[in-house]
């Protein structure tokens, strides 16, 4: 089955192309995160997703233009933006799916451990039926340091937060507050 897999970044596409692989699909890539910030990170993360479609020989389809007043006008702030940049996010996925003639789509979100799982598995089954094209669900998360291993051996680019602005603070905030104390 003729598979669009949407990839966040290298280090999760690596076990879902394998897996996908092993029941049968033909898999292509989806880079498209207009969430990821700053402009270097998001270039980092392409760079990683094209890294592993040349390892793994599977096609990219790069959504390459930076993203970010897409994603800010769209998600906003506050509470349920990340379910709206899963929206976002997957909605275009099931819709360039449906678009270029794939017969199924998921998405790598759902190999992280640190994601809404359940939201990200209904939002999907939901965009599947409007777009016709069947979800196939994975739960990878169990192997989430599998991939994370893999990734270090191939030298692929690792990320320390989620992609958007908001994570970038959240993730780094406490080192910021660790400094601002050592200053003291």
């Amino acid at each position: 089955m003729k598979l669009l897999l949407h990839a966040c970044c290298g280090p999760c596409a690596l076990l879902p192309i394998r897996t996908l692989r092993e029941a049968g699909h033909t898999v292509t890539l989806l880079f498209y995160n207009p969430n990821i910030h700053p402009f270097m990170e998001f270039r980092k993360r392409l760079r990683a997703v094209e890294l592993v479609g040349e390892r793994e020989h599977v096609d990219v389809i790069e959504e390459d233009r930076y993203g970010l007043d897409e994603f800010l006008d769209r998600v906003g702030r506050g509470e349920g933006r990340c379910r709206r940049c899963y929206e976002l996010r997957l909605s275009r996925t099931f819709r360039t799916a449906a678009e270029r003639g794939f017969e199924s789509a998921t998405t790598t979100l759902l190999t992280s451990p640190q994601q809404d799982h359940e939201c990200i598995r209904s939002m999907s089954e939901k965009l599947a039926e409007q777009y016709r094209v069947q979800f196939v669900y994975l739960d990878l998360r169990q192997r989430h340091r599998e991939a994370q291993e893999l990734a270090r051996k191939y030298s692929l680019y690792r990320q320390q937060y989620c992609g958007c602005i908001f994570s970038e603070y959240e993730r780094y905030r406490t080192v910021e507050r660790g400094a601002e104390e050592g200053d003291r």
